[in-house]
């Protein structure tokens, strides 16, 4: 695993997207997080926005994400716990066409390091949606640091070897 020097970085467009009842522009620290993170990376930050714990705004704000050509990736936070109004992973199952389970494996492995046996109450997910990729993550500032800093930030860099998700976007419509 490491940066193959010889290709060029290639900045990847992604929205942010905070899922919260409570949370506002001014407040919301895990999405200044996420923008903090993939801009220092070198990544453009395409949207942001903050939308209550309703399956059907938050569906309606990725189809519109999901259907922008200057949309490459987006990235929610919030909404993947266990209780009633914790609902981004259904939200996510409707728009999708493939699920990323392993994303979600590897960030409950990487946040055990963290939280200890509290990572089983998360569901972080991801998906492809139309060809753009969908990662869901806690709504924690130390959840979207271990994502973005365990997972994201090679996964989301073109120079990452041996594979990484940018090599596959050109492929992601392929019937």
């Amino acid at each position: 695993m490491a940066i193959d020097a010889s290709v060029a970085f290639r900045p990847v467009r992604i929205a942010v997207l905070t899922v919260s009842d409570t949370r506002t522009l001014q407040d919301d620290r895990s999405g200044d997080r996420l923008v903090e993170r993939l801009t220092g990376a070198g990544h453009e930050l395409a949207d942001r926005a903050i939308v209550r714990d309703d399956v059907e705004t938050i569906v309606s704000r990725l189809h519109a994400w999901i259907d922008d050509p200057l949309i490459d990736v987006i990235l929610t936070t919030g909404g993947t716990g266990v209780t009633g109004r914790d609902i981004t992973p259904e939200a996510l199952a409707r728009v999708w066409d493939k699920e990323i389970p392993g994303f979600g494996e590897l960030f409950r492995w990487l946040s055990y390091q963290s939280i200890g046996t509290s990572t089983i109450q998360s569901r972080a997910t991801a998906g492809v949606a139309r060809g753009t990729y969908i990662f869901a993550l806690p709504g924690s500032t130390g959840a979207v640091t271990d994502a973005w800093d365990g997972i994201l930030a090679s996964q989301l860099d073109i120079r990452h070897k041996p594979c990484n998700f940018v090599e596959l976007m050109p492929r992601l419509m392929e019937r």
